[in-house]
């Protein structure tokens, strides 16, 4: 059985998370609405996690091309910016449904202070992001023997 240090932020966090879903997804979520806001109301999914030496940060992006997608650090606050075009392959005329949402996006999260910028890793392959994040050496633990 693991021990895992209570965080009371964690919940705190939690509950943010889970009230931006409700918000995101139930209140404003117009289903089959037409328009400029049906096709702007999209933020991918993030998971975020913590591995032994690093942070870890994987985002769902589907059909959003490499190019469009851009991670930046500035203050310790990691910004995973972009932008999902529409395909105009089909006429508007054609569409029985349309659930699909396209437009730019951005998701920020606050790194530990003393993160170095020039060591983070980022890889995108089939749709997802993989962003990792060497942990401060402040951060990390160590253990101590005892004699």
């Amino acid at each position: 059985m693991n021990v895992i240090r209570w965080n009371p932020w964690r919940e705190v966090e939690t509950w943010q998370n889970r009230m931006g879903r409700l918000f995101d997804r139930n209140l404003f979520d117009f289903g089959n609405a037409e328009g400029e806001m049906a096709m702007t109301n999209w933020n991918p999914t993030v998971d975020v996690y913590e591995e032994e030496n690093s942070i870890m940060v994987k985002a769902d992006l589907p059909g959003v091309d490499k190019d469009h997608v851009t991670v930046d650090l500035k203050e310790n606050v990691l910004t995973i910016s972009g932008e999902r075009t529409h395909e105009n392959e089909v006429k508007e005329e054609s569409f029985y449904r349309k659930e699909r949402a396209y437009g730019k996006f951005s998701r920020s999260f606050t790194l530990p202070s003393g993160v170095d910028g020039e060591k983070i890793k980022a890889e995108y392959k089939d749709g997802v992001l993989n962003i990792e994040i060497p942990k401060p050496e402040g951060e990390k633990v160590k253990q101590i023997t005892v004699h």
